[in-house]
């Protein structure tokens, strides 16, 4: 794995993973090769799903199909998204999925600097995209959603964790 990659993880686990409930019934979006759900697992979680398009997910197909998926609304306290909504706007399933006071949890480049991404991806230092960024968004703008946090790192990219609004 790419050393950025590497070293992001290692920071995902500090600000958002270590700060989720053990009680909390997870959803991962974009679970990709199960890092998150191993972490999870080796430290005390039991509920967690991953959904990805691809297996090893739990479950695999488009989040934006979650009803036909058999995914209950409002059955998730915490959605984690980490290099996902730049692929697919799914703000409103999240939305949908998330029980009242529910927290989404997201990673996703800045609009504005994505092409300095694609020059890490294509030098090798970080890990190369699985599709085009063609849903870059600002997390700041976020319907459905309010704001707790969200940081800029390395002026890449937003970390962020928002609050499910009230209806």
């Amino acid at each position: 794995m790419a050393y950025l990659s590497e070293y992001a993880r290692r920071k995902k686990v500090q600000c958002f993973l270590e700060r989720i409930p053990k009680h909390h019934n997870i959803l991962e979006i974009g679970c990709g090769d199960g890092w998150v759900k191993d972490y999870l697992k080796s430290h005390g979680w039991t509920h967690y799903t991953g959904i990805d398009l691809t297996p090893p997910a739990d479950i695999v197909g488009d989040i934006r199909s979650w009803r036909r998926l058999g995914l209950q609304p409002q059955s998730f306290d915490t959605i984690i998204a980490f290099e996902v909504v730049e692929h697919v706007d799914c703000f409103k399933d999240c939305y949908e999925l998330l029980r009242p006071g529910g927290t989404l949890m997201v990673t996703t480049p800045i609009p504005c600097m994505d092409w300095a991404l694609k020059l890490l991806e294509t030098v090798g230092l970080s890990q190369k995209r699985t599709s085009p960024h063609d849903q870059l968004v600002d997390l700041s703008r976020v319907r459905y959603f309010e704001q707790k946090t969200i940081r800029t790192i390395a002026f890449l990219s937003q970390w962020g964790v928002l609050a499910k609004a009230p209806a």
